[in-house]
């Protein structure tokens, strides 16, 4: 099983870090365009093998395509954050440029991979990635609500204090600030609705400082976070490699499920060797349908954006 991530900075570092030592990948391919980063950080973490006790490969290599030849699943990391004076739509179009150009390339290599776009605005860049790239649509995948939904386990958790363990919950929806529609009807704990534990205030603010995650992290670290966005997207990366048809909400090309078509979008998906197996329909309550069509109409508006 061979994994190529592109981009090795702070998430795509982690990302491949949290990848090998699972060890059910024989290769991980870390690249980045800057002279000597990627080799440098895959030695860093080739150094940590013995300690922490992994078999797997990490190879890093500076703007050459062709050792990624044959990888099995890849990941999108590279891109640019919105810098200050930059509108919207420079940020858009810059990024846009580096996920076409880095997933036109990954293709040409390795016609047969699961694309996994991790670049942000995510829900856009999967879209274009699916506009762009002659793949079938399962086999590409934005990463946005595992990590989003990480972050909702959190936040109940510290609101009960409970386990993390004790807790389950998801959410949907475009992955930005005012896009994520956090399901508190579905959430729990030990199968408990969070409802019999917390009041509707409470639960309310659990769910904006769900929405304001990586705002809050960024104000904090004067930077994005990238150990949570590495832990979630090495959960996909195994649940794809292992053929684990485990349920995660994914950013994912929809043709009328929820109600929604032309669009990416998080919704949840059950994920196995062929990328996304199934997306899941479940019951949203009138709240949740209509932040979710909202948080629809943000996207398009976004993706109105693209040069596609």
């Amino acid at each position: 099983m061979k994994v190529t991530v592109v981009g090795a900075g702070a998430v795509g570092a982690s990302c491949a870090e949290y990848i090998a030592i699972k060890n059910f990948a024989s290769e991980v391919v870390l690249l980045d365009i800057k002279e000597g980063y990627a080799e440098g950080k895959a030695m860093d973490l080739m150094q940590c093998a013995s300690l922490n006790g992994f078999d797997t490969k990490i190879t890093g290599v500076t703007n050459d395509y062709s050792k990624t030849a044959g990888s099995d699943i890849c990941v999108i990391t590279s891109g640019i954050p919105r810098k200050p004076g930059m509108t919207r739509e420079e940020l858009i179009g810059i990024n846009a440029g580096i996920v076409k150009a880095v997933s036109s390339s990954l293709l040409e290599h390795s016609p047969n991979m699961v694309l996994i776009v991790v670049s942000n605005p995510m829900d856009t860049m999967t879209y274009l990635a699916h506009k762009t790239l002659d793949m079938p649509k399962h086999k590409i995948i934005g990463m946005g609500g595992a990590l989003d939904s990480a972050r909702f386990k959190y936040r109940l958790a510290e609101a009960m204090e409970a386990p993390i363990s004790d807790i389950d919950g998801m959410v949907v929806g475009g992955h930005s600030d005012t896009g994520m529609v956090p399901l508190i009807s579905h959430a729990t704990r030990n199968s408990i609705k969070v409802s019999e534990f917390l009041t509707k205030d409470r639960l309310e603010q659990v769910a904006a400082d769900t929405k304001v995650g990586g705002a809050t992290l960024t104000k904090l670290l004067g930077t994005s976070a990238w150990y949570a966005p590495g832990a979630a997207v090495s959960g996909l990366v195994q649940a794809i490699a292992c053929d684990q048809k485990k349920m995660f909400p994914c950013s994912t090309f929809l043709e009328g499920e929820y109600g929604l078509n032309d669009i990416c979008i998080g919704v949840p998906v059950i994920l196995g060797k062929n990328g996304i197996e199934k997306i899941v329909d479940i019951p949203l309550s009138d709240a949740e349908k209509a932040h979710m069509q909202a948080s629809a109409e943000g996207v398009k508006k976004t993706n109105g954006l693209l040069d596609v």
